[in-house]
């Protein structure tokens, strides 16, 4: 079934390598958007979920790098890989330093490339499988799906991030009970450092806004210690 397909946004401007490339994945079982610029591809993101990001850096309108921070104020997690020609030191440091996940120069082997997405991709599902064994919860009138980072309510399905589908499930795994922030961030972020927990406070916001129809759900902050789903047993 195409929703357990992973979805790839694939952004480049050269016409034909940027069709045989989404050709190819496609045969390997990929969902594939390819976008033609980055103000194109930045569109496609804003509109739709996608498991995995390939961008190319040269391109018209808006460059790679450009399109990748947008990308990630938009979601810090979805894993990104740069296709570029540049393969100077430097670009690539750059490429790095924007959070890519893997920095892949032109000409490069398509094989390698799919070998490498599948890598990422099964680290992500491994990591997820691993930490966690329930994968379905009801949160009120909120059915979770955490394997296919779902949240249904009312006929309506939204689609989680990685960060917000996890923190989603460990408040659910702790139902009325405290979440230590500390456990939280060490699992999520890596670390519970000043600036990852800000982060976490803004992906507390988003959950809030994903459960507000349903008023005997909330999400409490316990000063200084961490956060409690309240759910009506």
């Amino acid at each position: 079934m195409d929703k357990e397909k992973y979805k790839v946004l694939l952004v480049e401007d050269d016409t034909n390598f940027g069709q045989v490339l989404k050709n190819y994945l496609e045969l390997n079982d990929y969902i594939v958007e390819l976008a033609r610029d980055g103000i194109l591809g930045l569109a496609a993101f804003r509109r739709e979920r996608y498991d995995i990001c390939l961008l190319d850096v040269m391109m018209p309108n808006m460059d790679g790098f450009t399109l990748a921070e947008e990308i990630r104020n938009v979601d810090p997690d979805v894993p990104l890989f740069f296709l570029s020609a540049k393969s100077m030191k430097e670009d690539i440091l750059s490429g790095y330093k924007l959070g890519a996940d893997d920095y892949i120069a032109k000409p490069f082997d398509s094989e390698v490339l799919l070998h490498k997405i599948k890598a990422i991709l099964k680290r992500n599902q491994d990591l997820h499988d691993k930490n966690h064994s329930q994968i379905e919860f009801i949160i009120g009138s909120y059915h979770f799906n955490s394997k296919l980072r779902t949240l249904e309510h009312d006929g309506k399905t939204s689609t989680l991030s990685p960060k917000e589908n996890e923190l989603l499930l460990m408040l659910a795994e702790y139902k009325n009970d405290l979440l230590p922030r500390e456990s939280a961030l060490k699992r999520i972020w890596g670390s519970d450092t000043y600036f990852n927990g800000r982060s976490m406070d803004v992906y507390i916001a988003k959950l809030r806004k994903y459960l507000k129809d349903d008023s005997s759900v909330e999400i409490v902050n316990i000063h200084g210690n961490g956060f409690r789903l309240v759910i009506p047993e």
